[in-house]
């Protein structure tokens, strides 16, 4: 995802968060996993931790990851999920 992508869900969440509190908090979940996965990559490689570089770099991908899972939900009925339009803008 791009900086321009991820700014764009995050404006969502903040002009709805009355209406989904519970979609605001969950996306500001997911971007403190991305942060955490960004910081914690750089030392978990000099340190040579590779099962923490994993952990690290899917938390990196946290974002792509929680996109694409709710896409599909949207797409299959199980979950509505009126963020998504943000993306196409």
């Amino acid at each position: 995802m791009t900086l321009h992508q991820l700014h764009a869900i995050k404006l969502w969440h903040v002009a709805h968060k009355p209406e989904s509190p519970v979609e605001y908090h969950a996306w500001d979940s997911v971007l403190t996993a991305w942060v955490l996965g960004f910081m914690g990559e750089p030392a978990a490689l000099i340190l040579w931790w590779p099962t923490l570089a994993v952990g690290c770099l899917l938390l990196f991908m946290a974002p792509s990851l929680y996109v694409a899972l709710r896409r599909w939900l949207h797409q299959t009925g199980r979950l509505r999920c009126d963020w998504l339009g943000s993306l196409a803008r």
